[in-house]
């Protein structure tokens, strides 16, 4: 889990795991956090959410942010990203 994250659905393919790893639900994830389990599915697609609920969801994985700096994406991490869309889709 030192992998740096640039691209939400990394952030939710980590989450997925850690929760897994936990042994934990979506719906116990949720009710860890204070969320709903609509908050835990939207984070761990990738797809928009709110910081405080981002925050409550990676706290009650036992988890913490850390920022550092790290620049934009290569051009090469984005395309690896839309292949493996691709490849989902096929």
């Amino acid at each position: 889990m030192n992998d740096k994250i640039r691209l939400a659905d990394q952030l939710g393919k980590q989450l997925v795991e850690r929760r897994q790893a936990l042994g934990m639900s979506k719906s116990e994830l949720a009710e860890k956090a204070g969320k709903t389990r609509e908050v835990i599915y939207r984070l761990e697609a990738g797809d928009d959410s709110t910081v405080s609920s981002l925050l409550a969801v990676v706290g009650a994985l036992g988890l913490a942010l850390r920022l550092e700096r790290a620049g934009l994406p290569t051009a090469a991490e984005v395309a690896s990203r839309f292949r493996e869309e691709d490849d989902d889709a096929a």
